[in-house]
C-alpha cells in the first residue's frame, strides 16, 4: 500500500482517519512522521494534515476545504462564503469559519482562520464533489453578512455583494431573519435591499414584513457613519455614501 496515494484521495485528514490503514496508534504516528519528513504531507494544525503536491510543493487542500475540517460542525460563512459564491472582487486573507465547537484562530499557508460562533445550521449546504466543503447558501450568506457588517466585511463590501445578486429567494431570507430575532437586522436588511438590490424575487411584501419587525429605535446604519440623512421608513441614519460612522448606537427620539 502506498499511504501517500491513499491520502491524496482526501484533501484534509486527521490521525484518526489514517488509523484505518494500521493496526495501532503508534504505527499511525510513525507513518505520519515519516511522510512529514519526506515532505509528502504537512501539518495544518494539531491533528489536521494535508498532502503536498508533487508538482507545486504546495498544499493540495484549498482554504475552503481546510476550514470545513477544523471541527465536525465547521462551515464557511460571511465574506468567505461570498468569495466561494464568486461574488467578491477582493481576496481576503481571513477565512471565516462558523462552528458550534469553538477553536482558537490560527494561521496556515498565508491565511488566518477565524472562529465565528454558529447559532444555527440552517442554510448550510454540503457541496457535492468538493472535497468536503460546507457553505452557507446565498440567502444565509446575505443575512449573516448584513448582521455582522461592521465586524467583518464592511458596508462597501456588503453593498457590492447585494448589487451582484441576480436572484434571491425572499422566503429563505425571511426565515433566516426570523431565526435571529434582531430588530436592527430587519432595519438594515430592508434598507440595503430596497436601496441597492437589482435582484429578481424581492416583492413589496418582503419590505412590509421587515417593517413589521421594526419598533421605535432609531440607529445609525453603520458605525462608520459620522453624519448622514434620516430615513424615516427604516428609522436609520444613512450615509451620503461617502461619509461613514456609528452603527448600532440607539438614538433618543
Amino acid at each position: 500500500m502506498n499511504l501517500y496515494v491513499e491520502l491524496l484521495k482526501k484533501p484534509v485528514f486527521t490521525a484518526e482517519y489514517v488509523n484505518q490503514y494500521y493496526d495501532n496508534v503508534e504505527s499511525t504516528r510513525s507513518a505520519l512522521k515519516r511522510l512529514m519528513n519526506q515532505k509528502l504531507i504537512m501539518k495544518i494544525r494539531n491533528n489536521l494534515y494535508t498532502c503536498v503536491s508533487g508538482e507545486t510543493g504546495a498544499s493540495v487542500a484549498n482554504r475552503f476545504q481546510i476550514a470545513c475540517m477544523i471541527t465536525d460542525s465547521a462551515y464557511i460563512s460571511h465574506h468567505t462564503a461570498i468569495e466561494y459564491h464568486g461574488m467578491s472582487d477582493q481576496v481576503f486573507y481571513y477565512v471565516y469559519v462558523s462552528s458550534k465547537t469553538r477553536f482558537h484562530d490560527f494561521e496556515f499557508d498565508g491565511y488566518t482562520y477565524k472562529y465565528i460562533a454558529s447559532k444555527t445550521q440552517s442554510g448550510v449546504e454540503n457541496v457535492q464533489y468538493s472535497g468536503g466543503i460546507r457553505v452557507t447558501n446565498l440567502e444565509k450568506t446575505l443575512v449573516d453578512s448584513v448582521k455582522d457588517m461592521d465586524k467583518i466585511a464592511g458596508m462597501e463590501e456588503i453593498i457590492g455583494f447585494i448589487e451582484s445578486i441576480r436572484k434571491l429567494d425572499e422566503q429563505k431570507v425571511c426565515k433566516y431573519l426570523a431565526e435571529y430575532r434582531n430588530q436592527f437586522l430587519y432595519q438594515k436588511m430592508g434598507y440595503l435591499l430596497e436601496t441597492f438590490s437589482t435582484s429578481v424575487g424581492i416583492t413589496e411584501e418582503f419590505y412590509t414584513f421587515c417593517q413589521g419587525h421594526i419598533e421605535k429605535s432609531k440607529r445609525y446604519l453603520s458605525n462608520d457613519i459620522y453624519q448622514g440623512t434620516y430615513n424615516a421608513k427604516w428609522k436609520l441614519i444613512v450615509p451620503d455614501m461617502n461619509d461613514y460612522k456609528k452603527n448600532g448606537v440607539e438614538m433618543d427620539d
